[in-house]
């Protein structure tokens, strides 16, 4: 039976690869690797650095157009549907392809249970019954726990939770009772849409890689440092992915 792995491989450093994630990627006959759009070019090229350096087993790599995401589309729940229906059928395509035995490998940024969608499509992959396949997911770090390091801080406060959501979601309400929150894909720079006062913000861009760049500080005071900052990156690389944790003090 064929068998897909879902890996996940950190943030853009080779190091932050586990052993596990190192022995998956050498058990596996294919790699794929989405290349469309400038974002997804620039992490195709880490992610065959990442095979360049560690995996010693023969194998393919398998190069593929993904889809983009139409972010004008009214319906934001539709859109999404859609743009993941385009995707699956490009996995099914892929999946189909390999032989009957073969194993692929999926190289997922951050880790694939968090803000990642490929595991549900490829659970609509298997919905439509046209293909036998297996999932097995290996866990990676996430753009969270490098944002903490980098900052030297821990995530959460004590004894307290933390919530972690979208700068859409933030844009509508500051989550109830929460004094620490992780906001991930914010293309919108919702930080500046909210109420500042009392909030310490933990800002960081390509959190890992050699771009990285990071910045803190009450959000009153660092607000529009970290938007000239984000939109200078955008224009240098073409693409940017930043996280930051927002703590009420």
């Amino acid at each position: 039976m064929r068998q897909i792995l879902v890996i996940g491989i950190g943030t853009g450093n080779p190091a932050h690869m586990t052993v596990e994630a190192i022995d998956a990627l050498n058990a596996a006959d294919t790699v794929f690797v989405p290349t469309k759009g400038d974002e997804k070019a620039a992490l195709a090229a880490i992610r065959r650095a990442i095979v360049a350096r560690y995996v010693t087993s023969a194998h393919r790599n398998v190069e593929f157009a993904l889809p983009i995401r139409d972010a004008a589309h009214p319906d934001y729940q539709r859109g999404v549907a859609e743009w993941h229906e385009a995707i699956a059928d490009q996995y099914e395509t892929l999946i189909s392809d390999m032989d009957e035995n073969e194993t692929g490998a999926l190289l997922v940024w951050g880790d694939p249970g968090l803000y990642d969608s490929t595991l549900r499509i490829l659970e609509r992959v298997k919905s439509r019954g046209t293909l036998d396949f297996t999932v097995r997911v290996i866990p990676g770090l996430t753009s969270i726990q490098i944002l903490t390091a980098a900052f030297a801080i821990p995530l959460n406060t004590i004894g307290n939770p933390v919530t972690i959501t979208t700068g859409r979601k933030l844009r509508e309400s500051w989550p109830e009772g929460a004094d620490s929150v992780v906001v991930m894909l914010d293309g919108q720079k919702s930080y500046e849409q909210i109420d500042p006062e009392g909030l310490h913000i933990y800002w960081g861009a390509y959190v890992g890689m050699d771009a990285e760049i990071l910045i803190e500080g009450p959000l009153s005071e660092v607000a529009a440092e970290i938007s000239k900052a984000r939109d200078a990156a955008r224009k240098a690389h073409g693409w940017i992915m930043d996280v930051y944790l927002l703590r009420r003090m």
